[in-house]
């Protein structure tokens, strides 16, 4: 069954609230560049490394970037989600100066897999006034276009894959001006500023027994159903942007809405992706029949940041 998303702090940076006039003033505006909905089904997990030294700060100053990151990774959920196919568009019209296919969709494990292919799939856009945004990691035989095609902004130009340098699947936007990196939140080109989300859930599950985190980025940890019989009843939920001293709350309720199981753990470091578990293992013959529900609470400095929960059914 698909999560039901409870609640998402939607706060714009200061940045983008101050500079949100400024695209008008400039050559390009950009659209969001993916078919999907930002903090459901598509979130922004990495953005522009902002930190000119050997560490790394997004433009809110907070941590989802790396050193040396130059673009934007939006993301889908998992595997799963990616298979279903999200449309990649073009973030503004322009003429395509360069494409790439054919390359694999597989999880990065060493990187010289993709050595000289880091983009994987993708395509390079040029706009007038010097400007140019290039889109990768496109999901392999996506690409809709080829070189000197004109587009205008929001055309689909292929899918969301997981080719090149990636071990998530999700679309990198670079965005450029006369060759020179730009971050397009400061700059303040977007048409309607994406909401800054400095963490949150990307799903949620229950199941018999504590998943693997190949299943869970697969999409596939999440039980459909489970039988009375059941062994144990286990809670899990897959984020990503947690940092240390975060604290994420696991919760299952019964058919009565009666607590079955509450765990509370504490993230020791700041990790790009992660996934939590927690639940009992049950020594009655049976559980009742009826709808269970998991809960899943992301609280930094005591604040709620996201809630994500679920219901499947047990008989």
């Amino acid at each position: 069954m698909t999560p039901r998303r409870l609640f998402r702090s939607a706060a714009l940076t200061m940045a983008a609230l101050m500079l949100a006039h400024a695209a008008s003033a400039q050559d390009i505006t950009l659209r969001f560049p993916l078919d999907c909905r930002l903090g459901e089904t598509c979130f922004i997990q990495q953005y522009v490394d902002t930190d000119p030294g050997p560490g790394a700060a997004d433009h809110s100053g907070g941590p989802l970037s790396y050193d040396g990151h130059r673009g934007t990774d939006i993301r889908v959920a998992d595997l799963e989600a990616m298979a279903a196919g999200v449309l990649v568009l073009a973030p503004a019209d322009g003429i395509v100066r360069a494409t790439r296919d054919g390359v694999p969709d597989r999880i990065m494990a060493d990187p010289s897999e993709v050595a000289g292919q880091d983009c994987g799939n993708g395509i390079v856009l040029a706009h007038p006034g010097g400007w140019e945004t290039q889109l990768c990691h496109l999901a392999q035989g996506s690409v809709r276009v080829t070189q000197d095609d004109r587009v205008r902004a929001g055309d689909p130009v292929g899918r969301v894959g997981l080719s090149g340098r990636t071990q998530f699947p999700h679309v990198h936007l670079s965005v450029r001006r006369d060759g020179a990196v730009i971050d397009p939140f400061p700059a303040g080109l977007w048409q309607d500023p994406p909401d800054y989300q400095p963490g949150g859930f990307l799903s949620i599950g229950l199941a018999d027994a504590v998943p693997s985190f190949e299943a869970v980025k697969a999409g596939t940890a999440d039980a459909a159903r489970l039988p009375v019989t059941a062994p144990a009843l286990v809670v899990w939920a897959y984020l990503f942007g947690g940092r240390a001293g975060d604290t994420i709350r696991l919760r299952i309720q019964g058919v009565e809405e009666e607590e079955i199981f509450a765990h509370e753990t504490r993230l020791e470091r700041t990790q790009a992706e992660l996934f939590r578990a927690a639940g009992r293992r049950l020594t009655a013959a049976q559980l009742r029949g009826g709808l269970y529900r998991g809960e899943a609470v992301l609280l930094r400095d005591g604040v709620e940041i996201d809630r994500i929960e679920t219901t499947i059914p047990i008989r």
